[in-house]
């Protein structure tokens, strides 16, 4: 069973960890470390922006004594949709369901704060993404380079309970 709750400041370690874990394999591929690898995730989980997703049975890493850090998402309120800035999953974890969780989480979160989109965007070098998030409902939008990253972006219409 996979739980996700909001990430403390206890878990910052392991949130950068996962980060690291689940992007550093994209490295050579871009030229750089991916944007999530170089992120303050203390600071984002002092403003509340970060939940991790654990469970007691997969293997990962140790967030707390409480469970197994398994992924995690990065939220930002944007004016007109909720952007998922970043989620990550070990890769001891992927495969499993974890992402397809958070990415259900995302979607109650957009519902609960009252969005009716959710929006992303990954680097277009990160092919495995641009298959994966359509075949979770979301459809690419537009493409624009910033600060030498080609990102493409996507979004997902969220309807109300």
């Amino acid at each position: 069973m996979i739980s996700i709750r909001p990430a403390v400041a206890a878990d910052s370690a392991a949130v950068t960890g996962l980060a690291i874990a689940a992007f550093e394999r994209y490295t050579e591929r871009i030229g750089r470390p991916a944007m999530p690898m170089t992120l303050d995730y203390a600071a984002a989980i002092a403003e509340h922006k970060v939940w991790l997703a654990e469970a007691e049975t997969l293997p990962s890493r140790r967030s707390s004594d409480d469970g197994l850090a398994l992924g995690f998402v990065l939220l930002e309120d944007q004016p007109d949709a909720l952007l998922l800035d970043v989620i990550a999953v070990s890769p001891d974890a992927q495969g499993q369901g974890v992402g397809s969780t958070l990415l259900a989480f995302v979607e109650e979160q957009a519902r609960a704060r009252g969005f009716s989109r959710i929006v992303l965007y990954t680097h277009e070098k990160m092919t495995e993404n641009l298959a994966y998030y359509p075949r979770h409902g979301y459809t690419e939008t537009h493409r624009e380079e910033l600060h030498g990253h080609r990102r493409v972006h996507f979004g997902k219409p969220v309807g109300s309970n």
